[in-house]
């Protein structure tokens, strides 16, 4: 007798899935690793800087409006900087307020940086800058209302002194075109300085420049008359509000001859008036005084 068909029985074996424990500790290190290399690279850069390289990094990071510049940046013109001088430029407090840049910007380049003119001036001469540049960027933090103008006021220290440069900018000037006469926000920032130049031991000097007229363009005025009536225009300024007289040295106009970009001298930032707080001029030895 023929045994009946037996069923054909498959099994099918599910296997468990490891539970998922998720990767949120992955980031976490990776986050940590990242800020443990961060953290060396700083403690390597701060190690490798010298004391004024560290004044300038620091015056580059500060408020534009407070700031120097080189002219980062301090940054404008020189970039170290508002700024050795970055508002600019600082920087050493060099460029300071702000940092002036070309049309696809780049900051001007100079065979004088900040930080190489730097190394041929004394100490006190540096320390004595520093403290200037402070008590003047004091003075603009009871102006909060020109913080607009933070890139057009630059702060740069050089082997004479503390320069301050009052920049034109693409769309805001510190003169009307063409003209000699300031608007009135540069003569309310003159008129806040004032106090402080005159309480400064500094004498000063008043440069005025302006840009080169591009080729196939007429000027309106002549640009040695228009450099040395500004500068005039800020020395009067400046003296009515109560800077004495003996106080400055020269008031001059160099036209365009002294362009911050040399490589493009037609842009607006080649436009300035800056004043110069000079050094203190060294005593002369007795024995050549005969």
């Amino acid at each position: 007798m023929a045994k009946p068909p037996q069923p054909i029985i498959i099994k099918k074996v599910k296997k468990a899935a490891h539970a998922h424990h998720g990767g949120a500790w992955k980031i976490a290190y990776a986050d940590f690793v990242t800020a443990m290399m961060a953290f060396f690279l700083l403690m390597w850069l701060i190690s490798m800087t010298t004391q004024e390289q560290k004044i300038g990094l620091a015056e580059y990071f500060a408020p534009a409006a407070l700031s120097p510049a080189n002219s980062g940046g301090g940054g404008m013109l020189y970039g170290t900087a508002l700024d050795a001088s970055g508002n600019k430029p600082t920087t050493p407090p060099d460029a300071e307020v702000g940092s002036a840049k070309t049309e696809d910007g780049a900051r001007p380049t100079s065979p004088g940086r900040a930080s190489d003119r730097e190394a041929s001036r004394p100490p006190a001469d540096m320390q004595a800058n520093y403290n200037a540049v402070a008590s003047l960027r004091q003075a603009l933090q009871k102006m909060p209302e020109i913080g607009e103008l933070s890139r057009n006021i630059v702060f740069e220290t050089t082997k004479e002194g503390v320069n301050v440069s009052f920049v034109d900018e693409d769309g805001r000037s510190m003169f009307r075109e063409g003209s000699v006469d300031p608007y009135e926000r540069t003569r309310r920032v003159l008129e806040a300085l004032a106090p402080a130049l005159n309480r400064l031991p500094n004498r000063l000097s008043i440069t005025g420049h302006t840009a080169a007229a591009r080729p196939g363009s007429a000027r309106t005025v002549e640009p040695w008359n228009l450099t040395a009536g500004r500068a005039l225009a800020v020395r009067e300024i400046l003296s009515g509000a109560g800077v004495p007289n003996d106080n400055f040295v020269s008031v001059v106009g160099r036209a365009d001859t002294e362009p911050v970009f040399p490589e493009n001298p037609y842009i607006a930032p080649n436009r300035r008036v800056t004043i110069t707080l000079l050094n203190a001029s060294p005593p002369v030895p007795p024995n050549l005084l005969r």
